[in-house]
């Protein structure tokens, strides 16, 4: 989907990999299995390399408390690190890029879209995903309350019991900490209904690396993650 994308679009696409920072031992695995804080360093090494002033991303406030508490515009320091104290206003959206050499600025257009936009959006606009977002069978197992697939970085542990469901992503990401959900959605329309009637956050629902603490996120975006 990705590679189509990129095609249609004539995008020259830059791919920086966590397999390859553990390969040649710049990274180590955790001992938990999940590569989610792992994608910070590839990530800043490839802004630093290509010199980025801004970078991108698809986060929005209604996932999670430190992304609703983060500016459209979000200045990072040298070492690709967030500051909640030196965010600037945005008032009338107007926003401020200015930033000194080393720094850059990740930009989120969608922080005040909902889940729910999202998908109203996409059901207008008739945009082609990937079918993961979609119901489909899948092997799955349960581990504090999510499904977490069986695949390469993630297996069931003694006692986990490994069941073929009927689900979806509502997030897609790193594999050892993405759950999906039951779900009979196989359209943008049925989607909608869905996550209208959901009263909880896709990150909320089927994200392990939130869970950490309080705070996972926020002191994952003090690192350098997006």
């Amino acid at each position: 989907y990705r590679d189509a994308v990129v095609e249609q679009l004539g995008l020259k696409l830059e791919v920086a990999k966590v397999e390859d920072y553990i390969a040649d031992g710049r990274l180590r695995e955790r001992t938990d299995g999940t590569r989610n804080q792992l994608q910070t360093v590839p990530l800043l090494d490839s802004i630093n390399a290509h010199r980025f002033d801004a970078v991108f991303g698809g986060g929005r406030r209604d996932e999670e408390r430190a992304r609703a508490k983060e500016r459209i515009f979000s200045l990072r320091d040298e070492f690709g690190q967030w500051d909640p104290r030196n965010q600037r206003p945005e008032l009338w959206s107007l926003y401020n890029g200015r930033h000194r050499p080393g720094e850059h600025v990740r930009v989120f257009p969608l922080s005040n879209w909902t889940e729910l936009d999202v998908w109203n959006y996409i059901e207008r606009e008739q945009i082609p995903l990937p079918s993961i977002y979609y119901a489909h069978e899948r092997d799955v197992f349960e581990r504090d309350g999510m499904l977490l697939a069986v695949g390469p970085y993630s297996q069931p542990r003694s006692g986990e019991t490994v069941h073929s469901r009927v689900v979806r992503y509502r997030t897609v990401g790193d594999m050892s900490c993405t759950g999906a959900v039951a779900s009979t959605a196989t359209s943008p329309a049925e989607v909608v209904i869905e996550v209208a009637a959901s009263e909880i956050t896709e990150r909320g629902a089927t994200r392990a690396d939130d869970r950490a603490s309080e705070a996972a996120m926020e002191d994952r975006k003090r690192e350098g993650y997006f």
